[in-house]
């Protein structure tokens, strides 16, 4: 029989209820028990999303049996609530940016290594469908070697100075928040690059509004990259090699349709990905399988790839001049 993988849901925002609702249309696992500041928000957190417990502050989460916990607070908190469930004994699924510098996930991996505990970067792009046929395709030379990626992610937000966007001291900005998809992409199919080049335009707060960094690699190959809270973008990311293109139409980190292009733009064929989730159901898959194989990180996003990605995060961060 299927072990049912028991979760618990640290935070009780936006994200966490999108993910509840993914959480209960995933097979094999079931949402126990979720924890908030405010008992009333756990409450009808719990109401809205089938889950059996509702506890007002975070250590109380402790109290139920639980397989793995999503953390889903602000940035600046996921290392502290990251070591809250390991100390604890639970497994943790955290929301990325995996923490707000490497130093910071250093210590988480260091204590989940420790604990043996399994532990892994909500990174959910990479485990959608559409991801894995654009990088399936580009390892089967459908589009010849890569030369630029071009990718944007843009919205406009309403300026407020103690918003999570605008406020420094929970990690806002656009950089950390959707700058990081555009980063994942150019790191998950052309790797590491060798040049850095970056630059913010900053708010009121001191946090990054819009930032442009280009990435440059030894193979010659360039990554074009955009975020903004200042103005709604296309949010699409387009691969370019020297046999043709693929298109991953908007929004680009959650893309449900592709199209591919011959070397002279010529359309060739377009692929469809629909699902009824919000795609957080494929990350939620890969942790209850790792859990079930008594896995303490995946192998297909591990906490390497993590550091890679922070790594990488920090030193945008330190050319465009970002500081928290």
């Amino acid at each position: 029989m299927t072990k049912t993988i028991k979760w618990g849901i640290l935070g009780a925002g936006k994200i966490a209820a999108k993910f509840a609702s993914d959480l209960n249309k995933t097979h094999g696992c079931e949402l126990v028990a979720v924890a908030s500041t405010s008992l009333s928000r756990a409450q009808q957190f719990a109401i809205s999303h089938g889950a059996k417990h509702a506890f007002e502050g975070y250590g109380a989460l402790f109290g139920v049996e639980l397989d793995i916990v999503y953390v889903a607070t602000p940035h600046t908190y996921h290392k502290e609530h990251t070591l809250l469930c390991l100390n604890n004994g639970v497994g943790v699924l955290c929301e990325k940016p995996f923490a707000m510098d490497e130093t910071e996930v250093d210590e988480m991996v260091k204590l989940a290594k420790t604990k043996k505990l399994f532990l892994m970067e909500a990174m959910w792009s990479r485990f959608l469908p559409s991801f894995l046929k654009v990088k399936s395709s580009i390892e089967e030379g459908r589009i010849g070697e890569i030369k630029t990626i071009a990718a944007d992610f843009g919205f406009q937000a309403v300026y407020d100075e103690k918003s999570r966007l605008f406020n420094p001291e929970l990690g806002g900005g656009a950089f950390l928040d959707i700058g990081i998809y555009p980063a994942f992409l150019s790191l998950f199919l052309l790797g590491y690059p060798s040049k850095i080049m970056a630059a913010s335009i900053f708010a009121p707060t001191g946090t990054d509004e819009t930032t442009s960094f280009i990435y440059q690699y030894d193979n010659q190959a360039t990554a074009l990259l955009n975020c903004t809270v200042g103005a709604y973008t296309d949010c699409e990311a387009r691969i370019y090699g020297s046999k043709g293109s693929i298109e991953m139409h908007g929004r680009f980190h959650e893309a449900t349709r592709l199209t591919f292009f011959g070397s002279e733009g010529e359309e060739l064929e377009t692929l469809e990905f629909p699902r009824d989730t919000f795609g957080y159901n494929y990350e939620i898959e890969e942790a209850n399988e790792c859990l079930r194989k008594g896995l303490t990180e995946s192998p297909n996003w591990s906490l390497a790839d993590s550091n890679k990605l922070i790594h990488l995060l920090d030193k945008t961060r330190e050319v465009a001049k970002i500081v928290y």
